[in-house]
């Protein structure tokens, strides 16, 4: 235990002590009226996909090779310290916790840090799960998480902008167990899907897609996708949105066969992470949405998104949506930061990473 206090101590000096960085700056920040924005930490380079273990750990993957384990011991809504639990790993964004262990979704395999919380003074090596995914870096970050059925989902993104690959496991989410048996395409025709979440109610499977570029700046719009069961397919290469046709292969099939988005989001916000809200903390109105983290684009002539969207449900489907929570790209274009991911914490606050930062936001309600 002497031991464990230590490592704490030693990770608190590490991340207050990190090289010179100026400090995250959230004034221009804004959120509905009784919403508060704090930093949770800023000492997460590249901060991507989040994980909640069981203890209240968060667990943060990047595309840089790290995975950091994060713990807010006095509970006053900021990480006390920062530990490196994995390093020199291959893009390692995705990160889920179940029963206790830690997996890692690097680009070409998942790993395992066994009764990860228990072990970290002494951190156990890591298991290789499975390893069978390609090793394209082209949208081969990964988004990992567990789904009610106990099994690991992973997206395999396209390793283009607009291909039609061979190898079926290219635009897909993939479904194994957690020891790496039963391996299986869950669904098909997604470009890149950086963010999925299960219906509290329903218990079916929502996506964000990232539409293909060089189409225009307003085409195509970014997908929502619903996927209640396996083995759908939603379109790409041949469709985009659900309604245009490629201008390579949409000649090839019609729009018709695949299934359409469940909701589109402007062209090029990038959506990436999202949670549907199951706390209490925030007002009932709440109950049920999904945030979506919108990461911004890269070559719109006009920039658009750098915010988290607020998605409502009624009866399990998307009925509407709104902006949550903006200011990281300013009106005179300056980028202030990229939302990546959202996890929800046990007392029902939010964290919102940005890779831009490295830094991890909590946003509170308290009226």
């Amino acid at each position: 235990m002497k031991l464990f206090s230590l490592l704490v101590l030693l990770a608190g000096f590490a991340a207050s002590a990190c090289a010179g960085k100026a400090p995250v700056n959230l004034e221009k920040i804004k959120l509905p009226p009784g919403f508060h924005i704090s930093v949770y930490t800023d000492q997460t380079p590249d901060a991507r996909s989040l994980a909640l273990g069981e203890d209240g750990t968060v667990y943060v993957g990047t595309l840089e090779g790290k995975v950091y384990a994060l713990r807010d011991l006095n509970r006053d809504g900021k990480a006390d310290w920062v530990l490196t639990v994995a390093s020199g790993l291959n893009s390692p964004n995705g990160v889920a916790v179940l029963k206790g262990d830690l997996y890692i979704a690097e680009i070409n395999r998942i790993l395992k840090l066994k009764d990860i919380a228990a072990n970290l003074s002494n951190l156990p090596t890591p298991q290789v799960v499975f390893d069978g995914y390609p090793e394209d870096r082209h949208h081969g970050w990964k988004y990992l998480r567990v789904g009610p059925d106990g099994k690991l989902y992973a997206g395999v993104g396209a390793p283009c902008n607009s291909c039609l690959s061979e190898k079926e496991i290219y635009a897909s989410i993939t479904r194994l167990d957690p020891d790496g048996k039963s391996f299986e395409i869950f669904a098909r025709g997604i470009r890149n899907t950086v963010g999925f979440d299960w219906h509290p109610q329903t218990g079916e499977l929502f996506f964000t897609d990232n539409g293909r570029d060089l189409l225009g700046d307003d085409v195509p719009p970014e997908e929502l996708n619903h996927a209640p069961k396996s083995g759908m397919h939603f379109g790409y290469p041949f469709c985009h949105a659900g309604v245009i046709a490629d201008p390579e292969f949409g000649k090839l099939r019609a729009c018709s066969e695949f299934t359409p988005p469940a909701w589109k989001f402007p062209a090029h916000v990038a959506p990436l992470g999202l949670r549907f809200y199951r706390g209490k903390q925030f007002p009932a109105s709440y109950q049920g949405g999904l945030f979506v983290a919108q990461h911004g684009s890269w070559n719109r002539s006009i920039p658009q998104g750098y915010r988290v969207a607020l998605v409502k449900f009624k009866e399990g489907k998307p009925i509407a949506d709104e902006t949550f929570a903006e200011g990281w790209l300013q009106a005179n274009g300056e980028v202030l930061g990229r939302p990546v991911d959202i996890l929800e914490l046990a007392d029902g606050s939010l964290l919102v990473s940005d890779d831009l930062q490295g830094a991890i936001y909590r946003i509170a309600y308290q009226p």
